[in-house]
């Protein structure tokens, strides 16, 4: 039986997909804010939640790298 193992790549391949959703999120949040600063439509204060957000996404983002690509030095 390869439990462990089977239950490794189908971890891998969730945290491949929660990847990708959160690169999603954090570019379009990155093109919301650009969007708004463009326009001048958006107070300080909605500028600064949706910029806080993208840097959670980009923690997450950094995070979820590091468990998929873990620096291995030989």
């Amino acid at each position: 039986m390869n439990a462990p193992s089977d239950l490794s790549m189908q971890t891998e391949e969730v945290l491949r997909h929660e990847l990708e959703v959160y690169r999603r999120e954090h570019r379009d949040l990155d093109e919301a804010i650009a969007a708004l600063q463009e326009r001048g439509t958006a107070d300080r204060l909605t500028l600064q939640r949706l910029k806080k957000k993208k840097l959670q996404l980009k923690d997450r983002i950094a995070y979820i790298e590091d468990l998929l690509y873990p620096d291995i030095i030989a």
